[in-house]
């Protein structure tokens, strides 16, 4: 059974297209086409705040048809639930992965690559001298005789030059407007020279155009040189392109317009590497701002041996018209090769009506759908480099290579080849030239209907036809049509229309075909796959260029190969009547990872979806906002375009709405919103002006409290960005009491926003938000000018406490590392008083060690040193009753806070324990670097002891007591008032320290490898194991790894760490210190300069509390100067602010003993605040697809055909076993089925409902995995639980689609492992989380340790054991729900939820006690009823499998009695099993029978009586007697002080099996007869 929570819908809702609407899913899957693109997918309540899919996917709703846009979910099947702890903050504990799928280094997009090239002005140089043919030339005849489509023959030669001249200039700026043309008609060389001269002069460092016109010069020669004239045209000028390259500079982009083409091209590039080499020699390589030579650009018209096509139906200037004027030359071209109907002739297509700027016209669209095509080819052909530097740098270059590729292929079919520099693979026959045929077809068809005379017969409407009249042009020549006079008549009244072309819609359908008919899924690499993008050579194996981003190299599956119509769906952004359409195919294409978004920046659709930010229509709203958030989370650069063009705004009052029905869906998308303001935001000052200046802070403050969890999460960070490192707003956050919001939210159901509650309060509290690792943050809530210095100490003191108390017993590992990183804000700017806490701590726990040796050390004083402390501090306010109060309370809640911080250094969880590690051996080297080291009668310098009766015991440190951090903040207000001769006021053992100092410093020693580095070398020299010196710490970045069979043993002694263990220990030391002439650290003070040397006249003159005021006012003069610095506005990385090497002290300060907190900590490293990585975390939210279902549940997946397996045989089990279980009642249970051999003495066992596996844990923390069908063993590990305590508990969850071990220690912790089984391949085993299920022990003589049931129905996990409450654990939010009081002295043994869906369920005691508890009441009235007629321990209760009201109990004295809840509250029927008492026993959970295994005492060790009863029959079904194998009584009774039994037993939860362990190791499985017996 899984979680009873709202399900995801499996025909979830997403962007839908088709006729510019938006559809619902579930009308479109009716019937659906070919072009429909819904897709199924997971959608989940925004209420519940984990109830999204295992990798935190959220759904965008359906889009209904009447408003565009609506909110509703489609319902069309149930999807398998959800498991527990299978979230993606599960696999990475808030850890972004450090690759990302398909992700890549950032590809260059805005045209920033190395060549960049921006065209300031262009020489236009044409040598036509017209009348005389150069000699070099033979004519045909008739031949090609127009230029720039003028025919010079027509006019006198020198008018001609000039209308030749001005055509080319009005042909070049209709590329490009910009830049200035200057005609260079028929040039001398000095003209030329000076010419180009001037250009470079003017263009500075920019490129210039040089067009070369040499169609009346005779051809380049061979050795490089070009024509022109003399002063008087009697002769031919041969110019070297050394010179051109001299006078023009670099870099140029070059056309060469005349045959033999070629010399110029190659000779170009060769002196051009001679130019750049000489440079390289002489200058080491050009100034900064300066290009290659080799950086130029050149077009060449043919190659070196061939001559220019000189067919009298095409212009002699056939390149440069391709060029320049490209849809006049494609449309004479497919006339001169397609027949029309209606005999359409060249003449006709030179009237064809339009202005090519207008793409409503004819002409218009034919340029428009031309650009389209184009730039799709060059897109699909070149390389990504070549692309973006060719198409995307500057409009006029990305122009000419456009219509190149229009030159190519026809100059081609003259037996003419244009070349490029750099060289381009051909195109000349790619497949969507056929494609734009067709489309010039469809609109020259239309021709003769166009220029038909009034009155004409019109064809009827079509669809989204256009009037000619409403053109506003008449028939003229093509690319120059003439206006209508606005006040003419109109000449029909009818108006012809025309029917625009289907080439975008068509080009549309076809993107949605892709993404529809599988663009999401991953193949094999090969033609058909995204190639990566160091695989540069032109061109794929298909034809078609690489544009991938690189690709993770261990990954076997790549995505597909990009549609061909991505840079069409970008232009048609451009067109209103398809925009809406264009932009959904694109929010669903950018939704299938980074890679999608890096291509579609590539391609160019920044500019266009920047421009649509000013769009006013609503309808745009929710796809522009998905597809700028996917932008930002892979490219947070844009922030400066979105901040610079004020689009910002956009997003900042989408937030801002009250209105919900304006916009669909409203919470996801002001989520995503507030991820973009965010990343604005973040490291842009100007970004965090913006987002206040547009109320984006009051904005998110509003929202901290909607239902939709994601829209808490994000409002929340977007606070944090908003105000880190800004101290202004800080003050105003502060003002509307921003800091108490969000501590509030510390109790919020989910995981994800309790951790940006405290991500944002860390920000606020001086951690770093910053994408940049070297800002580290510091300077805690900043000066707080506003408030008076008390009130400023109190607050952030009273932010860490709060948080502190809220989450420190998070279940959440990831919510306990933002704790730590607020904490170490606190730690940073505060670090005197927690030096005092820890002096106290050490102190307090050495009394207490050494009365517990009865061993006092001479050297130590008897008095209460803490205690003395405390109270001459407190005797200098007892003229302000208050203030003695307001500083008794701020120095409890800096201990508590000191006492949860020793809690974390061991906690379960690895990132969490090492960076508690950091802060607290941070806090312990200051310590050892303070005054307090140079006290009389100090216990700083003496080597730790361990009481003698505590060495060696297992119960050392057994449960860990820890303070309630609660206890310490009360007990300090209740202690009596200081009198000077009386009693001094303490911090008492018994509600405070003593708890937590049981364990005590060595303890915490022994457990945790770095602790020590606080002291660098305990007693005998033995340096401590760390991080800095190469040895394992618990933070070390180790990933554990399944064993092999030869190694199995090698790395079972260390518990399996999570999947990102990222965390890293930092030392507060630069190195490893080394003893200088003594072996012992004490006295030793090589790393503080300030020893006692520099304070004689002092050493002996102060006391304690001179120290603790000392460092106190330290602290206080630290907050001054901080807040002296009222006029900075902002702080970096800290860097100006105090850090422990430099102490911040008012030399005009009177104190006395201040000068003793002078420098405290020199020498120490400055490893403070943490820097949390959650915001990046949450972040890849938006790499992810949301659109589309996760790979698991894609039908026909791996994994999706996987679960349906299991589902199946799940099912097929559950079927045979319910038919046995009605036989089994009947039948003997004595077949042996299997033996197993452990390590240990098996006491602790699980079966799986539906895989053939047992858990097996050891009476130590040795955790074994059986598969026992096979008689194999898939793994064996560490559970991590302290020496002297055992495993107490074992369950398997998530059973149906495969299973995490949860186990439970006598510590009181909950640990979770996943990937226990090898052969399904799925990774190494795993911690899942780890938690501290009861925090509150009792120590027993003997005890139950930890006792669990897991209800996988309700996700909730029933705790207890040596406690007196029983906490109630919600999986789904990770948080304690209740604390049931168990209104008992004893130990819970056992407890056992109610089958079904009540809430009630039952714990029994160790006094004999059996308790039915109902969760549904208040905590103190939940015991509904008491059976108490068991006088021994109750080793087990178990629910009656067919009747709902009964469960049966057993004692260790034998008796097992069945009790009914609707009756007595006396025994229903009782067997006596085992008179001699009572070892282990179990119900089935399907079958009418128990079993229980007799006691193994001093008369009867050497075998052990196993009973298998009906509860129908008198007589046993079997009773077998099995052996020990021990071979005398055990001196120790019993394995573990925590489980009061020597074996165990367990039925299988399915199958008619039982397990039972034995003293030897054994573990025998034994199964049913299913026969009835004779």
């Amino acid at each position: 059974m899984f979680a009873q929570q709202p399900q995801p819908s499996r025909g979830g809702p997403t962007f839908t297209t088709g006729g510019g609407t938006w559809r619902k899913g579930a009308s479109s899957r009716i019937g659906s086409s070919d072009s429909d693109t819904e897709r199924d997918h997971r959608s989940t309540s925004r209420s519940e705040p984990s109830s999204h899919p295992p990798n935190g996917r959220r759904v965008p709703q359906t889009f209904s048809p009447d408003e565009r846009i609506a909110a509703s979910i489609e319902t069309l099947d149930v999807a398998p639930p959800i498991p527990y702890w299978a979230a993606k903050r599960h696999l990475t504990c808030g850890n972004p992965s450090s690759t990302v799928p398909y992700s890549a280094k950032p590809i260059p997009w805005r045209g920033s690559a190395p060549g960049k090239l921006k065209t300031a002005n262009a020489a236009l140089v044409l040598c036509l001298n017209i009348d005389v043919d150069p000699p070099d030339i033979i004519k045909t005849n008739p031949c090609a005789v127009l230029e720039c489509w003028v025919d010079p023959h027509t006019m006198p030669s020198h008018k001609a030059l000039e209308a030749i001249g001005s055509n080319l200039q009005h042909q070049f700026e209709g590329l490009s407007v910009k830049i200035s043309y200057k005609p260079i008609l028929d040039p001398s060389l000095e003209d030329l020279r000076r010419f180009c001269q001037t250009l470079r002069k003017q263009a500075k460092e920019d490129a210039i155009l040089f067009y070369y016109n040499g169609h009346g010069v005779p051809k380049p020669t061979a050795s490089g040189e070009l024509w022109c004239f003399n002063r008087n045209y009697t002769q031919y000028i041969p110019v070297s392109l050394q010179e051109v390259q001299s006078w023009l500079g670099s870099p140029g982009v070059y056309i060469w317009d005349c045959s033999a083409a070629g010399h110029l091209l190659h000779n170009f590039i060769e002196f051009a590497k001679r130019r750049d080499q000489e440079v390289n020699l002489l200058h080491g390589g050009y100034p900064e701002g300066s290009q290659p030579m080799l950086n130029s650009l050149q077009l060449a018209a043919c190659g070196a041996n061939e001559q220019l096509p000189s067919c009298p139906e095409l212009p002699a200037d056939l390149f440069t018209s391709c060029l320049t004027s490209p849809i006049d030359i494609a449309l004479r071209y497919f006339i001169m090769n397609h027949q029309l109907p209606n005999n359409i002739t060249a003449d006709m297509v030179m009237q064809l009506p339009g202005d090519l700027k207008d793409r409503r016209t004819p002409l218009g669209e034919l340029n428009w759908i031309f650009t389209a095509i184009t730039d799709t080819i060059a897109w699909t052909t070149f390389s990504h480099d070549i692309f973006t530097r060719l198409y995307r740098c500057d409009l006029l270059i990305a122009s000419l290579f456009r219509n190149f590729l229009l030159a190519e292929r026809i100059m081609k079919n003259y037996h003419c080849t244009p070349h490029t520099y750099p060289p381009l693979p051909p195109t000349n026959t790619h497949t969507l030239w056929a494609t734009w045929d067709l489309a010039v077809d469809s609109c020259l068809r239309q021709l003769p209907d166009l220029l038909a005379k009034p009155g004409a017969t019109t064809k009827p409407n079509g669809p989204n036809v256009t009037p000619v009249s409403a053109i506003g042009s008449k028939p003229g020549r093509i690319g120059g049509t003439q206006k209508l006079d606005p006040n003419a008549r109109p000449l029909t009244d009818k108006p012809i229309t025309y029917i625009p072309s289907r080439f975008f819609a068509d080009q549309l359908t076809a993107f949605e075909v892709w993404i529809s008919r599988g663009g999401s899924a991953l193949t094999k690499r090969g033609p058909m796959s995204l190639p990566p993008l160091n695989d540069r050579s032109g061109e794929s194996a298909n034809g078609h260029a690489s544009h991938a981003p690189d690709v993770a190299p261990q990954s076997h599956l790549v995505p597909r190969k990009p549609p061909d119509q991505l840079p069409t769906v970008l232009q048609v952004l451009l067109s209103q009547p398809h925009r809406l359409r264009a932009l959904i195919l694109l929010s669903q294409f950018v939704d299938l990872g980074p890679w999608a978004v890096q291509l579609v920046l590539t391609i160019g659709i920044f500019p266009y979806i920047s421009k649509l930010l000013q769009a006013a229509g609503q309808d745009l709203r929710p796809v522009l906002i998905f597809i700028w958030a996917r932008i930002l989370a892979v490219d947070p650069t844009v922030q400066l375009d979105l901040c610079s063009n004020n689009g910002y705004r956009y997003f900042a009052n989408v937030l801002g709405l009250q209105n919900d029905d304006v916009l669909p869906n409203s919470s996801e998308h002001k989520a995503m919103c507030s991820f973009i303001l965010a990343a604005l935001a973040r490291d842009h000052p100007n970004g965090q002006a913006a987002c206040m200046n547009e109320n984006v802070f009051e904005y998110c403050y509003e929202r901290l409290e909607e239902p939709d969890f994601l829209l808490r999460q994000w409002t929340a960070l977007c606070i944090a960005q908003i105000w880190a490192a800004h101290d202004e707003f800080k003050v105003v956050g502060v003002d509307r009491g921003t800091q108490d919001k969000l501590i509030g939210m510390l109790s919020d159901d989910s995981a994800e926003v309790r951790s940006a509650a405290l991500y944002a309060l860390g920000t606020f509290m001086g951690a770093s938000g910053s994408a940049d690792p070297e800002k580290t943050g510091g300077g805690g809530s900043g000066t707080m000018y506003h408030l008076d210095e008390r009130v400023h100490f109190r607050m952030e003191v009273a932010v860490a406490t709060g948080a502190t108390l809220a989450i420190k017993d998070d279940a959440s590992p990831m919510c306990r590392k933002e704790l730590l990183v607020v904490i170490s804000c606190l730690v940073k700017e505060w670090r005197g008083y927690f030096v005092i806490c820890a002096w106290l701590y050490w102190e307090e726990d050495r009394k207490w060690r050494a009365g517990l040796t009865g061993h006092h050390p001479s050297h130590l004083h008897d008095d209460d040193v803490t205690n003395q402390a405390i109270g001459d501090w407190l005797d200098d306010f007892e003229d302000d009753e208050m203030l003695r109060e307001e500083n008794r309370v701020l120095l409890s809640s800096f201990f508590t806070i000191f006492v949860v911080l020793l809690d974390l250094s061991v906690d379960p969880y690895h990132e969490v324990a090492t960076n508690a590690q950091t802060i607290v051996d941070y806090i312990m080297a200051l310590l050892l670097e303070s005054p307090f080291t140079r006290l009389d009668g100090t216990s700083l310098n003496v080597p730790p002891t361990v009481p003698p009766e505590k060495r060696g015991s297992p119960q050392m440190s057994a449960a860990r007591s820890r303070v309630a951090s609660m206890a310490s903040t009360t007990s300090s207000h209740t202690q009596p008032p200081p009198s000077p001769g009386g009693s001094r006021p303490s911090i008492t053992r018994s509600e405070t320290m003593t708890n937590t100092i049981t364990s005590g410093v060595s303890n915490t020693l022994r457990r945790t490898s770095s602790f020590a580095n606080a002291f660098k070398l305990i007693a005998n020299g033995i340096v401590f194991p760390s991080s800095d010196d190469g040895r394992h710490s618990p933070g070390s970045t180790t990933t554990y790894s399944h064993p092999s069979p030869e190694k199995e043993y090698i790395d079972a002694s260390r518990p399996p760490s999570p999947n990102l263990n990222i965390a890293q220990y930092t030392s507060p030391y630069s190195r490893p210190p080394t003893p200088q002439g003594s072996s012992s650290i004490y006295g030793h003070r090589s790393s503080s300069p300030q020893s006692s040397q520099e304070f004689p006249q002092t050493s002996k003159n102060f006391v304690a509390y001179h120290v603790m005021e000392a460092l106190m006012e330290e602290d206080m003069e630290r907050l001054r100067a901080r807040r002296r610095a009222s006029h900075r506005r902002h702080h970096g990385n800290g860097g100006s602010l105090p850090s422990p090497s430099n102490s911040t002290f008012s030399m005009e300060s009177t104190a006395s003993s201040v000068i003793l907190g002078l420098g405290t900590g020199v020498g120490i490293r400055d490893v403070l605040p943490l820097k949390s990585t959650f915001y990046d975390w949450c972040c890849e939210y938006f790499k992810e697809p949301q659109m589309r279902q996760a790979e698991a549940d894609e039908p026909g997946s791996v994994q999706y055909n996987y679960q349906v397996w299991r589902q199946q045989r799940n099912e097929q089990i559950i079927s045979e076993t319910q038919g046995q279980a009605p036989v089994a009642e009947t039948c003997r249970w004595d077949r042996l089925v299997t033996n197993l051999q452990v390590s240990g003495h098996p006491l602790t066992m699980a079966f799986h409902s539906y895989d053939q596996h047992l858990v097996v844990a050891s009476e130590t923390d040795m955790i074994t995995v059986w598969d026992w069908s096979q008689k194999r063993r898939l793994n064996y590990f560490c559970n991590g639980n302290p020496k002297g305590t055992s495993i107490t508990a074992i369950n398997i969850i998530n059973e149906d689609v495969g299973g995490i071990i949860m186990t439970g220690s006598a510590d009181g912790i909950v640990r979770l492992y996943r990937n226990y089984d090898p052969t399904l391949e799925q990774g190494p085993l795993q911690m899942v989380s780890a938690f501290r299920g009861l925090n509150e022990m009792v120590q027993l003589r003997q005890g139950s340790g930890v006792v669990m049931d897991w209800k996988q129905s309700a996700g909730t996990l029933l705790v207890s054991g040596d406690s007196r409450v029983i906490k109630v654990w919600d999986a789904q939010t990770e948080t304690n729900g209740l604390d049931l009081d168990t209104s008992s002295e004893s130990p819970v043994t056992a407890i056992v939820s109610d089958l079904g869906s009540s809430q009630t369920f039952i714990a029994s005691f160790a006094d004999g006690v059996v308790k039915l508890f109902d969760r549904r009441l208040d905590e103190e009235d939940a015991i509904v009823r008491t059976y108490s007629e068991h006088t021994s321990w109750v080793q087990n209760v178990r629910w009656h499998p067919s009747y709902g009201g009964q469960f049966f109990s057993a004692g260790v004295d034998g008796e097992v009695k069945l009790w009914d809840l609707r009756g007595a509250e006396t025994a229903v029927k009782t067997w006596d099993v085992h008179p001699a008492g009572l070892s282990s026993f179990d119900v089935h959970p399907l079958s009418g029978v128990f079993a229980a295994t007799s006691a193994i005492t001093p008369t009867s060790w050497r075998s052990q009586r196993v009973v298998v009863q009906s509860f129908n029959k008198a007589t046993p079904l079997s009773a077998i007697n099995n052996s020990t194998g021990l071979s005398s009584y055990p001196l120790r009774a019993l394995p573990s002080p925590f489980i009061p039994r020597i074996s165990s037993l367990v039925f299988h939860p399915m199958e008619m099996l039982y397990a039972l362990g034995e003293p030897d190791g054994s573990v025998r499985i034994m199964g049913c007869k299913l026969t009835a017996p004779s």
